[in-house]
Order: structure tokens, then sequence, then C-alpha cells
């Protein structure tokens, strides 16, 4: 009875190790993201950001380019003052410098925004691929592009994941 046993479990272990074989799968996340609706709405509000900063560091360059010209003018008028002249230098260097501060300020304001609506989307996504995993059977899912090598029988599974997120081509 023993060997009988034993027998059909050294008959039956190959074909489920066989059945088993491990399963793996390839996403294209970089052409899901930005076909998604959320990724759309996240650009434009980007966008609109970027277009209200761009308006400010307009009129703060506006101003210092105003103060340059009169600090030019100044320095033509020999009756002018030194102490003024170097007033209006200051003037024209303490602008410049808050021009800096501010586009400084603007782009990690942008980056921050952008990190700030980028991670629900990448979460989704993320959330999605698990479940193509799970319902699919897979080991493991990798990003397109990593691997050295992909054999064969590794399945993309980019269109799956778009299925799933109801992103369409």
């Amino acid at each position: 009875m023993i060997k009988k046993f034993l027998l059909a479990l050294a008959v039956a272990l190959p074909a489920c190790v066989w059945a088993q074989a491990p399963k793996f799968g390839i996403v294209d996340v970089e052409s899901i993201i930005p076909k998604m609706a959320e990724f759309q709405e996240a650009q434009t509000k980007i966008n609109e950001a970027s277009k209200t900063y761009e308006a400010e560091y307009a009129k703060i360059q506006e101003e210092m380019q105003k103060k340059f010209a009169e600090l030019q003018e100044l320095d033509k008028d020999a009756t002018t003052l030194e102490s003024i002249k170097e007033r209006r230098m200051q003037e024209v260097q303490d602008l410049d410098k808050k021009a800096q501060q501010f586009a400084q300020t603007a782009q990690q304001d942008l980056q921050r925004q952008q990190a700030q609506l980028m991670q629900p989307i990448q979460e989704k996504v993320m959330n999605a691929i698990k479940t193509v995993g799970n319902e699919n059977g897979f080991t493991m899912i990798f990003p397109e592009g990593v691997p050295a090598y992909v054999a064969a029988d590794v399945q993309d599974v980019t269109a799956l994941v778009k299925t799933k997120l109801g992103v369409r081509d």
C-alpha cells in the first residue's frame, strides 16, 4: 500500500510542479498613465498653476526692468548723488534676488503638486496590476524595459491592465 502511494506521488509530483510553473508578465506603465483621465486632470491642474507662476514671475521681471532702466537714466545724469545711485542699484539687486527665490519656490511647489497628484494615479495602476496578476495567476509582473532578457513565455499584460483601468488606446 505504501509502495503504491509513493509510486503515485512520484508520478503526480512532476505533473504538479509542471502545472504550477511560475508565470511572468510585463507591463508598459508608461503607455497606460498618460491615457488615464486622472492623469489628464492632473496635467491640467499643473499647467494652470504653472501659468499662474509664470504670470507672477513676468510681473517681477517687468518691475526689475523698470528699476534697471531708471538706474541707467540716473547713471547718465551727472548731478545725481552717488548714494541715490547705490540705493537704486540695491533695489535692482533685491528684485533680482526676489525673482530668483520666486522661481525656485515656484519650481519646488510645482514638483510637490505633481507628486501629490501622481501618487493616487500610480497607486491605482499598481492596484490594477496586482488585480490582473491575481486574476490571471502571475507569479510576477515586471515593468517593461527593466529585464535584460525576456523569454517567449513571458506575457505582456499591458492590455489587461488598461482594460482593468478602463483606459483605451
